[in-house]
């Protein structure tokens, strides 16, 4: 039975399109880089920015690593906040943590954005613990899946009891990578049709409801 539950944050806990977005074309317009269609935009929700200047723009790590800065600019004071709670998520972290269940975050953005994101739309008080990446570094989502694990104090034993939560494959990826299950979400549509099934997860969910019913269940 799953007792630990880690959740990823965009795509999964919010509706984070707009600030990301926006503030990606506000990187590409800094940099003198022409903006990419929406459709490749949106594939930036979810994997580290660094992996998707590189897959989707052909950007050198030096130039991933401007563009980051130049996003991080807009998107820290201003973007972060162009977000919405997943309609029913923060409901639901409340109903689990009064069941007993533990409820972390695990997410590739930096710890210091999960943290006010968290706050504002009201998961905090359902989260034992936000981890996010480093302010610096080249975190994969397996990095933050055991550096939550290590702060929970989950030993090799617990892995059975935990499951990870997440509407990507590098979601499912980095559970898989770390000897633990993945449930994927599919609330916004941000992956592709097929991706969560085929990378690996154990259920693919479209609301809450089916969510919590797979959790209270396994």
């Amino acid at each position: 039975m799953y007792h630990y539950i880690f959740f990823d944050l965009d795509g999964t806990l919010t509706d984070s399109k707009e600030g990301i977005l926006n503030s990606l074309r506000y990187a590409f317009d800094k940099l003198g880089e022409p903006v990419p269609p929406e459709s490749t935009l949106i594939k930036f929700i979810g994997p580290p920015l660094q992996d998707s200047f590189a897959e989707f723009c052909g950007f050198s790590a030096e130039r991933a690593a401007e563009a980051i800065a130049a996003f991080r600019e807009r998107y820290e004071p201003v973007g972060k906040f162009e977000n919405m709670a997943a309609p029913g998520m923060a409901d639901l972290c409340a109903r689990l943590k009064a069941r007993g269940y533990v409820l972390a975050l695990a997410s590739s953005k930096p710890e210091s954005l999960c943290v006010p994101i968290c706050e504002k739309f009201g998961f905090t008080p359902s989260l034992a613990v936000v981890t996010g990446s480093p302010p610096v570094g080249d975190w994969t989502k397996a990095d933050v899946i055991r550096e939550t694990m290590r702060r929970l104090e989950l030993t090799e034993a617990r892995k059975p009891e935990i499951l990870m939560v997440g509407d990507r494959k590098f979601d499912v990826l980095g559970a898989k990578a770390c000897g633990i299950a993945c449930a994927g979400v599919e609330f916004f549509g941000y992956a592709a049709p097929g991706e969560l099934a085929e990378s690996g997860a154990v259920a693919v969910v479209r609301t809450p409801e089916e969510l919590e019913q797979f959790i209270l269940t396994h």
